[in-house]
């Protein structure tokens, strides 16, 4: 994925300034950032769920900026983990994870809940199948919302924030799976706070603030290291 000189307006306010940035295929790019400086909506451009005001970006040697890209095909290659899990309260689970491949034709029925199947399996919540999204504890929850994005068999995973509505003891269980995602070699972008899961899963670290990348590079770089003022003052306060 390749985005250059990215800009993002609501009307006279401008909330990302020239972003430009590279994601090669298996990297795990986390990004880091006060509240406020971009970082969602730079996400929610990744896959056009906001519209770039200016800028490319380039995935699979598409521009999924052009006027007349077809988005729905895009998106079946970018998966997305929100912060609130985003489930069908009326469906159960395992429905949850087939409705998506079964609407876009990418699966008949019987692949469509064999491969929900073992996606559950990976995010070991197998036996939560027969479940409703109300039965779940918020960790369920978003493990199943981590299946759900898997059973597109996306090439990108983009998750918003996807610990910060849980309570702590889940927040491991979440992140948990996410290692193994990373390790099995999914590309992956990740907006988050958990500065300890950044510094032992990311190959790249991104720091944002004022809808600018201020600072990015390994997390021995940034969040060790980092050089500029406003990320050593960003870091102090949470590290």
């Amino acid at each position: 994925m390749s985005v250059k000189k990215l800009r993002k307006c609501f009307d006279d306010l401008e909330v990302l300034k020239d972003i430009s940035t590279e994601v090669y295929e298996g990297e795990v790019v986390v990004i880091l950032g006060p509240s406020g400086s971009g970082k969602s909506t730079f996400l929610r451009c990744l896959n056009r769920l906001e519209d770039a005001t200016a800028g490319t970006i380039i995935v699979d040697d598409v521009d999924i900026t052009a006027k007349k890209v077809n988005m729905n095909k895009v998106r079946e290659n970018i998966g997305m983990v929100f912060q609130h899990f985003n489930l069908f309260n009326n469906m159960n689970v395992l429905d949850n994870l087939m409705l998506a491949p079964l609407e876009l034709k990418k699966a008949d029925k019987k692949e469509a809940e064999e491969r929900a199947r073992a996606m559950l399996k990976r995010v070991d919540l197998l036996e939560k199948a027969d479940a409703y999204p109300s039965q779940l504890s918020g960790g369920q929850k978003q493990r199943v919302a981590i299946a759900r994005a898997l059973c597109m068999q996306p090439d990108i995973m983009l998750f918003d924030e996807p610990t910060s509505a849980l309570d702590p003891e889940m927040v491991g269980e979440v992140l948990a799976v996410m290692k193994q995602l990373a390790a099995d070699g999914m590309t992956m972008i990740i907006v988050t706070h958990e500065i300890g899961f950044a510094r032992e899963v990311a190959d790249r670290v991104i720091f944002m603030d004022g809808g600018y990348i201020v600072e990015e590079g390994t997390p021995k770089e940034v969040i060790l290291n980092p050089k500029e003022p406003r990320t050593i003052s960003f870091l102090n306060k949470v590290l």
